[in-house]
């Protein structure tokens, strides 16, 4: 994947390595000078004294209605108290303090005030450094998945694994080594997994019929009225798979119909052409339906109740896909099994209804409509004729015993390989020695191969493979800051940036002794991003900064938004996954995230947006209207996720900013407060805005509800499904207007998109702590702010592009060192 880079500004600041040139670290553009002239501080101190201690102060504190009172905190010595003072710089530099309503300096005297603060901050850690110490972690179920399509060419299905989900920390990462347990039932699917994986990357010949069997299954709700994904043109509906053959031989495909509530087929009163293709090549074509040929129908409105001809009862409950089954021959390795319908040349005519959704489309028989696909089983091998020519084979068997080359030599020419890239790191006499036995007692069980596939489900379940282990330097201070060796760098980086293992040329590097090379480590992070492998930082980071996964499980009342269907669901995910892919391969500024003025949309996503002239199944990149729709606050994904079932929630959307645009989360609510009052039966239907005042007209509530409602009633004109509106729940004009809490008034989406601009610092540096965040494996403490100012301060001469900001995390002390054990 290309990377459109722009020009790198001040590299050797952020990307300094090793202990002799620590020094750089400190001396980028993000750190200042300034000192700690008395003057200055009395200045300073009559600024709090004068704007802040009225509500900070001792009583306040001790009543629990302010973190923290100012009259104990020094000046004179601001890293005493840094945790405390890095608060008031991301509530200053958001304009959050004082709140609105009470006096507040001028806009050049707080200026001044939260620039001194951060330059006598950075001083200070400049001064004393620390570094957080990371727990030892295992692989995500991601990272497992990619590291074994990495070490063996072999894409995993989640159906081998069944691992539990990741926990996730507060922030929603599943990276970090706090959150990461290994539970006995865990350590069990690990074992399990080793020996399916090992048998299949190895093609075992004992392999029977059900031992990768599958159940392919489509969503309730998903329409198949059109052509899907990876479906050829002309079809309808269906659905394609991804299946992993594991030997040569005869494999068989059963199709089993939707159904309707009262359990008969849909769609059986007219003919249909159902095809199942293998890699798009067409293997079997089958006529359904046309029911009425069979005998006659029950009545179309008793269906359930009234029973129809005992044939044509027999057909439409169970004969039509009773024969839906295929056998083929197939080879090992993965392919595609395609199943869908001939696509209809023709339209019908009349009155259109509406789409159904929820019970209304389970219930509707749909005789005379579409039929659908329900599920698809493969089953097989049967007849195996070998383990084929796989691309896991390939890559496993770099060596066969030969009369010039014996099976223990080449044993351990093929183990070592192994251990070296499952490790990440060279392997040892040691590391061979451990895997030979199981080899041994694998060929004494049958012949070569099984030797190798036991010492490779051994490889597998080795806790080199399955942890990130970062070990103490000998002899260092307990506390005291070290630096990761190369191996341990090189697995850091390649879990960052792929979600995966290290590939050979960063292994060969990081054998040199080179990656901690400034030079080197810029040029292996450079070829890294433009690898297509670094979609995980879109699949895994991004989904997971913005939540986006949420989308998967959430459930829009069927009867208030009938037009919320799974092919909706499944459209609005991959608009912002393709927004935020083309956001990184094309290296565009993080500001760019807000203000963009472009998506990508088919044309179901488009009809929902009310965007005339795209038509089919494919995404494309368009233009959009500024004044309704731009960057990310404008995704149907993420208002869909930030909303309820039956209505919109100013709440939950401005929460999803402040936490994950601004990075300043509000306070947990307190555990008395009253639900808000619903319109369930009342007589008179009051907006969603006309009951939040009533609810925040409590002095306990009204605190953290200022600075939450603006950015939600901001967005009010998006629907809970994301869709463009002019009216409220109640029938009057949306009422968008708010003043955000450094007093801005914003009245929709594009002046809120336009003040939110103006804080690029604070969004730059909430990315860049989400980013070190899920980097590290650790949450990000105070002591990490000075580092993540420097980052984004270097990045700023570079529009904060994605490259600038990746670059100085990978070439800062919190990515490349570590503390030591206290």
């Amino acid at each position: 994947m290309a990377i459109v880079r722009g020009v790198y500004v001040a590299l050797t600041a952020t990307v300094a390595m090793s202990a002799a040139t620590s020094l750089v670290w400190a001396t980028g553009p993000g750190q200042r000078t300034a000192e700690t002239a008395p003057a200055a501080v009395s200045a300073h101190r009559a600024v709090l004294d004068q704007y802040c201690t009225t509500c900070h102060n001792e009583r306040q504190h001790a009543q629990g209605a302010v973190p923290f009172a100012f009259a104990p905190l020094d000046l004179t010595d601001v890293g005493s108290d840094a945790e405390a003072w890095e608060k008031v710089v991301r509530k200053l530099r958001l304009g959050m303090m004082p709140p609105a309503g009470r006096p507040r300096p001028d806009t050049a005297e707080a200026d001044r005030f939260v620039t001194w603060l951060e330059t006598e901050l950075d001083r200070v850690a400049l001064a004393s450094p620390r570094v957080g110490r990371p727990a030892v972690r295992r692989l995500t179920s991601a990272e497992y998945s990619n590291a074994v399509r990495s070490l063996l060419h072999l894409d995993v299905d989640e159906r081998w694994l069944l691992f539990p989900a990741d926990d996730v920390d507060q922030q929603g990462f599943d990276t970090n080594g706090n959150v990461l347990s290994v539970s006995p039932a865990l350590f069990d699917r690990y074992l399990a997994a080793a020996n399916r994986v090992s048998r299949l990357a190895v093609g075992d010949p004992t392999i029977g019929p059900g031992y990768s069997a599958a159940t392919y299954g489509t969503p309730r709700l998903l329409y198949q009225d059109g052509r899907l994904d990876d479906q050829p043109f002309g079809s309808r509906g269906g659905m394609a798979v991804r299946h992993y053959f594991p030997l040569d031989g005869d494999y068989e495909v059963r199709v089993r119909l939707r159904r309707m509530i009262y359990d008969y087929i849909v769609g059986m009163g007219r003919p249909h052409q159902l095809e199942v293709r293998l890699d798009g090549a067409l293997i079997e074509r089958f006529a359904v339906g046309d029911a009425d040929r069979v005998g006659y129908p029950s009545a179309y409105s008793f269906f359930g109740t009234i029973r129809g001809d005992p044939a044509w009862e027999d057909y439409v409950s169970n004969g039509a896909d009773a024969e839906l089954v295929v056998r083929f021959p197939a080879t090992a390795g993965q392919h595609v099994i395609g199943v869908s319908f001939v696509g209809s040349r023709t339209e019908p005519t009349g009155i259109l209804e509406r789409r159904l959704s929820g019970f209304s489309l389970s219930g509707l028989g749909f005789y005379h409509g579409n039929a659908a696909v329900d599920r698809v089983e493969i089953t097989g091998p049967r007849h195996a004729t070998g383990p084929g020519d796989t691309p896991s084979r390939r890559r496993l068997f770099s060596c066969y015993p030969t009369p010039r080359v014996g099976e223990q030599e080449c044993a351990t020419e093929i183990l070592a390989r192994l251990a070296r890239r499952a490790y990440r790191r060279t392997a040892t006499d040691a590391d061979v020695a451990t895997l030979m036995p199981f080899f041994e007692t694998g060929r004494r069980e049958r012949d070569f191969e099984r030797g190798i596939q036991k010492a490779l489900e051994r490889v597998l379940v080795a806790p080199e493979f399955l942890f990130r282990v970062e070990r103490d330097a000998v002899d260092v201070a307990p506390g005291a800051a070290t630096h990761l060796s190369d191996f341990e760098l090189a697995s850091r980086l390649s879990l960052f940036l792929w979600s995966s293992i290290p590939d050979d040329e960063l292994l060969r590097v990081a054998e040199a002794g080179r990656l901690r090379d400034p030079s080197v480590l810029e040029q292996q992070t450079r070829r890294m991003l433009a690898d297509a492998r670094s979609t995980a930082l879109v699949d895994n980071f991004a989904s997971q900064w913005l939540q986006l996964r949420r989308i998967r499980g959430v459930a829009p009342d069927a009867d208030v938004f009938y037009e919320f269907d799974e092919n909706l669901r499944a459209d609005m995910e991959r608009e912002t996954l393709l927004f935020l892919g083309s956001q990184l391969r094309e290296d565009r500024g993080l500001r760019e995230l807000l203000t963009a003025d472009y998506t990508f949309v088919n044309e179901r996503l488009a009809r929902h947006y009310g965007i005339p002239g795209v038509y089919g199944e494919r995404f494309r990149r368009i233009a959009l209207d500024a004044s309704e729709r731009g960057g990310l606050l404008g995704h149907a994904s993420l208002l869909t996720l930030t909303a309820y079932p039956t209505r919109t929630s100013p709440v939950l959307r401005g929460k999803w900013v402040l936490d994950n645009i601004l990075g300043s989360p509000p306070p947990p609510p307190p555990a008395d407060v009253p639900a808000l009052e619903e319109n369930h039966g009342a007589r008179e239907v009051r907006s969603i805005r006309e009951r939040m005042e009533r609810h925040r007209a409590s002095p306990a509530c009204a605190g953290c509800h200022r600075i939450m409602d603006p950015p939600g009633f901001a967005l009010e004109h998006y629907d809970a499904i994301g869709r463009w509106r002019m009216t409220n729940e109640a029938g009057g004009p949306v009422d968008a207007t708010g003043v955000l809490a450094d007093g801005t008034t914003v009245d929709g989406p594009a002046a809120f998109r336009r003040a939110l601009a103006s804080y690029d610092v604070s969004f730059a540096r909430t990315v860049t702590e989400k980013l070190l965040t899920y980097a590290v494996g650790r949450d990000v403490e105070y002591f990490d702010q000075p580092t993540i100012r420097r980052i984004v301060a270097s990045a700023a001469a570079d529009d904060y592009r994605w490259s600038s900001i990746v670059i100085g995390i990978v070439g800062s002390r919190p990515f490349q060192m570590r503390s030591a054990e206290s």
